[in-house]
C-alpha cells in the first residue's frame, strides 16, 4: 500500500476503534453511575442547577473512563494493524522499553 493509502486506513481503522470504545465507555459510565448513586448521571455538568460535587465526579469518572477504553481500542486496533500488515500503523515508532 501507498503511504497515503495506509494513513486513510489507519485513520480509518482508528477512529472507529475509537467511537466505538467511547460509545461503549459512556453506556458502561451511565449504568455504573446509576448503580452507584441510584440516579442518571448528569446531563449537562456545565449546569448551574447541577451540584458542583456531582457534576466533578461524573466530569472526572467519564473523562477517565472514556479515556482509558480509548487507549485500549487504540492498542487493540494498533495490535491488529500489526498482525495484518506487519507493521506498526503509520506515526508509530517502536520504542525501546526498559522493564523495571
Amino acid at each position: 500500500m501507498s503511504e497515503t493509502t495506509n494513513n486513510l486506513a489507519w485513520r480509518a481503522l482508528g477512529g472507529v476503534a475509537t467511537i466505538a470504545a467511547t460509545i461503549a465507555a459512556r453506556k458502561v459510565l451511565s449504568v455504573g453511575w446509576k448503580l452507584v448513586t441510584g440516579n442518571n448521571p448528569p446531563d449537562s455538568p456545565e449546569n448551574p442547577d447541577t451540584g458542583t460535587g456531582e457534576a466533578l465526579m461524573w466530569v472526572l469518572a467519564s473523562g477517565v473512563g472514556i479515556a482509558v477504553a480509548r487507549l485500549f481500542a487504540t492498542r487493540k486496533a494498533a495490535q491488529y494493524w500489526e498482525k495484518t500488515t506487519g507493521d506498526l500503523p503509520p506515526g508509530m515508532e517502536r520504542e525501546a522499553v526498559q522493564r523495571l
